[in-house]
């Protein structure tokens, strides 16, 4: 029978081995990113995922996905951006900036450049070159940015100590939400799947990059997607693509569940090869997935696919948790889901309930709107006067020069044009520009929409449930089905549980910013979402602070 006094030495050494762990735990009180706590910030957006996707299979997800943010963590059910052009480049930097386009800058994933007399993506930067296949191409950055980021400040914050980096296939969804400091944004060659870099970020391709692109893509290919019943949705099986050419990797894997996979596995050996979540201060990881949005675009929102895509992501996502748990461990990690859009439900789908719903094909649009300025401009002479990329028309400012209008006139001429062609209404930059909006919820939707860059323009207000793909559905309006995303965080700071008051996604940045002791980002105006935060505690004691 042990002694009296031994009993109470092991009680004593069980005690204070407990104590060291509650001890090692970081408590909401004493988070800062100056000495690494929390580690590691994750931040997960998922391309064109709507808000209402986390409410209508919560009874389909597993532990560890999805559930860990809906049970464990901080999950805000009304969130909604607050502006109208609902597209992937501002939504990405909508979320990292925490403002919106007259804030940021970034309008539209591409836009007519007045000197170079073409379309540019938000990205593209004539100053770099690709490192990776393709590498004969123009490089990218954030440079078109007028706003920096939550990572910018981190790094800013902690004098470089901060390591940031920004995954997705899309260029634009890995280099806007890393910004202007990072150490590093990755995305895929569309054609080989390969990943890519530029040399605004250094002068070389990482080696253990080169080993994934040696290995890795090829196990993607000549594979069956399966539902959860074993019924083949899709084949990644060699095909010709819509040009009569090879279809590459973004075209036949980046629709199917396989391309977030894909992604994930590129995302850890980042985090193991850069030492992510290991250094002096919290470090950043932005992981955009680009699947949901290819998919959707061609089945909608309300298929047998979309639903398998989320689940299959919800397991994706409890296995990429997992391995960041057992490197660092949870409780050194904070996590943030969000997207960067929703989308609007099939036409057809639509009209099958009597809901008023076009197809509307942007092709036949451009022409028909630059045929009827035309007619009104130079007859018998025709002109290409703007491109129309639904809903938005990109004006050529020489073209209108040369019938002598300046831009205010040719943008209302325009606008009166998109008028005529179907759309309820429009908004020229002129306008936007001086504030000329009514006082309205979606008056101001538009005034945030509002950037300075590119040239002359005007948004078109699109009827609802409208899109101007011509088959599949669409983005970019500024209806709640486009808008409405999922915002959650999770980790020490959070108190769990579903939040029901309206929040916006320029609250994640400021949020995050707030908690970690650092400045928000430049021009950020979104709020600090107080509601959803643990109750500080002493780091003495471990008590909760009244």
């Amino acid at each position: 029978m042990p002694s009296p006094h031994r009993s109470a030495r092991r009680c004593t050494a069980i005690l204070l081995a407990l104590l060291a762990v509650v001890l090692s735990v970081p408590l909401p009180g004493s988070a800062s990113a100056y000495n690494a706590r929390p580690k590691l910030i994750v931040i997960i957006v998922i391309d064109q995922f709507r808000g209402d996707y986390l409410e209508r299979y919560r009874d389909q997800f597993g532990e560890g996905g999805f559930r860990l943010f809906l049970d464990h963590g901080a999950y805000f059910a009304n969130c909604y951006y607050n502006y109208a052009n609902t597209r992937t480049g501002p939504g990405h930097a909508t979320l990292f900036t925490g403002a919106y386009s007259n804030g940021h800058g970034i309008a539209d994933n591409e836009w007519w450049d007045p000197q170079k007399r073409k379309m540019v993506t938000s990205v593209e930067d004539d100053s770099t070159k690709l490192l990776g296949p393709g590498g004969e191409h123009t490089g990218a950055s954030p440079h078109n940015l007028l706003a920096d980021t939550l990572g910018d400040e981190l790094r800013l914050a902690t004098q470089g100590k901060s390591r940031v980096f920004g995954v997705s296939l899309k260029d634009r969804a890995a280099i806007l939400p890393a910004g202007f400091a990072a150490n590093g944004a990755y995305w895929i060659e569309p054609g080989s799947g390969a990943f890519v870099t530029s040399t605004y970020y250094r002068d070389n391709l990482p080696q253990w990059v080169q080993e994934f692109n040696s290995s890795t893509p090829a196990k993607y290919w000549d594979r069956e997607w399966k539902d959860d019943q074993g019924k083949v949705l899709r084949s990644t099986a060699h095909r010709k693509g819509r040009k009569g050419d090879d279809a590459g990797f973004y075209e036949v894997i980046g629709g199917t569940a396989f391309a977030n996979e894909y992604e994930l596995e590129f995302a850890k050996q980042l985090v193991s090869n850069e030492n992510v979540g290991a250094g002096p201060a919290t470090d950043l990881l932005s992981v955009s997935l680009s699947a949901n949005d290819i998919l959707g675009h061609a089945v909608g929102p309300d298929t047998p696919e979309m639903r398998q895509m989320a689940l299959d992501l919800d397991h994706q996502l409890a296995a990429f948790f997992n391995f960041i748990g057992q490197r660092i461990g949870l409780a050194n990690v904070w996590i943030a889901l969000s997207a960067d859009h929703g989308v609007s439900s099939l036409p057809d789908a639509a009209q099958k309930l009597h809901i008023p719903a076009a197809n509307l094909g942007k092709a036949n649009l451009d022409q028909q709107i630059n045929a009827a300025l035309t007619a009104k401009f130079s007859p018998g002479h025709p002109a290409t006067y703007l491109r129309f990329d639904y809903p938005v028309a990109w004006l050529d400012n020489n073209a209108f020069a040369a019938v002598h209008l300046n831009e205010q006139d040719a943008e209302k001429a325009a606008g009166e044009a998109i008028k005529q062609a179907g759309l309820r209404g429009y908004y020229t930059k002129s306008q936007l520009a001086a504030g000329e909006v009514p006082d309205t919820e979606l008056g101001h939707k538009y005034l945030n929409s509002y950037s300075p860059l590119g040239s002359w323009f005007v948004m078109g207000i699109p009827n609802f449930y409208n899109v101007g793909s011509s088959s599949g559905t669409d983005h970019a309006s500024p209806y709640n089905y486009d808008t409405h995303v999922p915002l959650a965080f999770y980790g020490v700071p959070f108190q769990p549980g579903t939040y029901r008051e309206r929040a916006e996604p320029v609250d994640m940045a400021p949020t995050l910013a707030s908690l970690l002791g650092i400045n928000p980002p430049t021009h950020s105006i979104g709020r600090v979402l107080t509601d959803a935060l643990a109750p500080a505690r002493s780091a003495g004691t471990g008590e909760r602070k009244p």
